[in-house]
């Protein structure tokens, strides 16, 4: 019987993601992944804590105790040096809404006078599972890298297009999707969770 698990996110991107993800560590087949998307009038629920790890265990504690199953969430964002780690857990809002090129430009600009050895960052990604038991799990992945002046690639999301991982001669916007969650922040942390996954989930 294959085990139902429940990515607390509506972002399409983020469940093929996980899937992909889960597939390589599980097997096809082994987990039946579905989204907020399959559940109609399911609330936006704020993002108030202060860290991705906070807001990770939000949304999937919500998710757990909203439809009973066992809950994935994570929080991701950028953390920019010149910017003391901002714009961090307001990563996907910083210029004020959910716009991905908006939110991209803020970030050129503001670091726009910044030397290139001074443009270091680093994308973070906190994942959590919540079972409906109340058993919780977090786990981190962290991909080090530097901003570019300008946007190169079509993939991805966010702000890949601007970063450069450390030793990577492409961003992350250049690379494959299997490329990209080899080295991702997100592909570090769903590697590290779905080995808690696999032990907690029977299938």
């Amino acid at each position: 019987m294959t085990a139902r698990l429940l990515l607390a996110t509506a972002n399409p991107k983020k469940l093929l993601e996980l899937q992909r993800i889960l597939d390589r560590s599980l097997g096809s087949g082994g987990v039946e992944l579905v989204g907020l998307g399959d559940f109609p009038g399911y609330p936006e629920v704020p993002e108030t804590g202060l860290t991705f790890g906070e807001n990770a265990l939000i949304k999937a504690r919500e998710g757990a105790s909203r439809t009973g199953l066992p809950t994935v969430a994570d929080d991701s964002g950028l953390s920019v040096d010149a910017l003391n780690g901002m714009p961090g857990v307001f990563s996907a809002r910083w210029s004020g809404g959910g716009d991905d090129n908006a939110n991209l430009d803020l970030v050129l600009a503001q670091i726009g006078d910044v030397a290139d050895e001074h443009r270091g960052c680093a994308f973070v990604c906190a994942a959590a599972l919540v079972l409906p038991n109340g058993r919780e799990h977090l786990v981190e992945g962290r991909q080090r890298g530097q901003i570019l002046r300008s946007r190169r690639g079509t993939g991805g999301f966010g702000y890949d297009p601007v970063f450069l991982g450390d030793g990577q001669s492409r961003t992350n916007a250049e690379l494959s999707p299997a490329e990209k969650d080899a080295i991702s922040h997100r592909g570090q942390a769903f590697r590290a969770l779905s080995k808690v996954i696999a032990k907690e989930l029977p299938r």
